[in-house]
């Protein structure tokens, strides 16, 4: 590990900036807002109470939830006081998605899932001084609200017309699928939620992706049109690849911010292999490091991109952030140690287990031969590649060199059951004994 490496930067503001909305915007964290000039005024002056809310659709939240959390974070770091909302109701409808209906969870599920994103969440706020994080949910509001009394008095503030020009609206619309009335509802649930969180804590902002804009309207809309009182609303941007491709997926699955669901190793590898085009912004959105850091990676870059310095520490910040400084370094080491720049022996099993998951591979037992074991998980073509490999001196199974062409494994399984099998000096492949 490099210098630059040796601890996580403390979660802080940049105090190059004159203004704490000149930072989000240098960040590239505002997308869309109501009166940037009024939010300018509004963030640099005493502490508001501003908040973001997360649907429980999954036992985790991801990493684009992490943009809203990091931006929250940064907002309390200036003062202003931070409501946290997990939606235990919008979570039982579901916001519209671009092309189908969601599938309807039922309230057991929902409700656990709700005490895992306040866990989450709660890893990322402090909960301590006079700005602490406040964790909400909008079933405490809604849950006694009969049908009637939603339709009197909060229904009557919304027009259809302009519901149905809502982009998430418009879009279902104008697809095969249509939209039910319970999704084309949701924007009334969450502007809802903004008025009761107005009322009862005095919240005057809220934030979440741009893609949720005309949710975030319909609560800035209503609380002006029930009590005459403007309110602000910031829309960050969907973060994308430079390629155009959706950031956050890594062969069809999201980045969990659960341990359980993607491993501080995996998430580690995601960022490590940012596209030098995407590396510097990925370092403004998701580190607290300063601009001058930052603008000193984009030298690096340019310079020498093929050291990947920027990608190293946006990795180990990131995952240091969501996981802690021990897991992070646990990655690092055993990132290292695949390579032959470590012990891969003295890994625990969990991130040996972890790091040989993200490798193609091989179930073996101690009586599989390297031969056997090199073919079967794919690094050899065919057994007379295999033993031409070994004899040409690049095979090593957990970093030691293979001499005999008819060696067995034998007893070379380390913590968790696995071994590292390598051809040459980059391919990889990970090896699980049965049994293990």
């Amino acid at each position: 590990m490099t210098d630059a490496l040796e601890s996580l930067t403390l979660p802080r503001l940049d105090s190059s900036f004159d203004s704490l909305w000149d930072e989000l915007i240098w960040r590239g964290l505002v997308h869309v807002s109501t009166d940037p000039e009024a939010l300018r005024e509004v963030l640099d002056g005493e502490p508001i109470t501003y908040y973001c809310g997360f649907d429980p659709t999954a036992p985790s939240l991801h990493l684009g939830n992490l943009v809203q959390l990091l931006l929250m974070r940064r907002l309390q770091l200036a003062g202003h006081r931070p409501l946290a909302l997990v939606g235990g109701s919008t979570g039982l409808i579901g916001d519209p998605r671009p092309t189908a209906e969601r599938q309807l969870n039922d309230r057991e599920t929902v409700a656990e899932w709700v005490g895992y994103l306040q866990q989450q969440v709660s890893r990322f706020l402090s909960a301590d001084g006079d700005n602490a994080v406040t964790l909400v949910n909008n079933l405490d509001w809604t849950a006694g609200l009969s049908a009637i009394d939603f339709l009197r008095d909060i229904g009557k503030y919304f027009r259809v017309g302009t519901m149905l020009k809502k982009d998430a609206v418009a879009a279902r619309l104008n697809s095969d699928a249509g939209i039910s009335y319970t999704e084309f509802s949701y924007q009334i649930l969450q502007g809802y939620d903004f008025l009761e969180l107005h009322r009862q804590h005095g919240c005057i902002l809220q934030t979440g992706g741009s893609d949720q804009w005309g949710n975030l309207t319909s609560g800035t809309d209503l609380v002006h049109k029930a009590l005459g009182v403007s309110v602000h609303a910031i829309g960050t941007p969907l973060i994308t690849n430079s390629d155009g491709t959706k950031f956050g997926k890594s062969e069809g699955n999201a980045i969990w911010l659960d341990a359980a669901m993607c491993s501080p190793y995996a998430m580690y590898q995601f960022w490590l292999n940012t596209d030098d085009a995407d590396v510097i912004d990925r370092l403004k959105v998701f580190t607290f490091l300063d601009r001058a850091e930052i603008e000193r990676y984009e030298t690096l870059v340019a310079e020498e991109p093929f050291r990947r310095a920027a990608q190293r520490r946006l990795a180990f910040e990131v995952t240091g952030f969501v996981h802690g400084e021990n897991a992070v370094r646990a990655a690092v080491a055993a990132s290292a140690a695949l390579f032959g720049q470590g012990d891969l022996a003295s890994l625990d099993a969990a991130t040996l287990r972890a790091a040989v998951a993200e490798l193609p591979g091989a179930e073996v037992s101690a009586d599989t031969t390297v031969v056997a074991a090199l073919v079967e998980s794919g690094l050899c073509s065919s057994a007379s590649d295999a033993r031409r490999a070994i004899a040409q001196g690049g095979v090593s199974v957990n970093n030691v060199k293979v001499d005999a062409e008819g060696a067995a494994l034998g007893n070379v399984a380390l913590a968790g059951g696995v071994a590292v099998l390598r051809r040459g000096k980059k391919t990889l492949a990970g090896l699980r004994f049965t049994g293990s």
